[in-house]
């Protein structure tokens, strides 16, 4: 399991990499590259660099308050029932 576990954090390192690499390019470095070079067409365009980080922001964010809002619920619940199963 350990090999394999190796393996997982690799592929996650090598895929953040290549995402932080490609987004430095598309939204630092490509400004200042003449806008007719070739190299403009293997990238959206430069408002996506905006656009897609603050979407993937918003709905992290909005993962993140939906994860612990169902877990105050669902402790909630359970407290509850425990204080019912106390009294009866």
């Amino acid at each position: 399991m350990a090999v394999s576990d190796k393996v997982l954090g690799g592929g996650m390192l090598f895929i953040a990499l290549f995402v932080f690499i490609y987004y430095t390019t598309w939204a630092i470095i490509l400004p200042l590259i003449d806008s007719s070079s070739p190299v403009h067409d293997y990238f959206p365009d430069r408002e996506w660099a905006v656009r897609l980080p603050a979407f993937l922001l918003v709905v992290g964010l909005t993962a993140i308050g939906l994860f612990v809002g169902l877990t105050i619920v669902k402790e909630n619940k359970k407290k509850a029932q425990k204080a019912r199963l106390r009294t009866a």
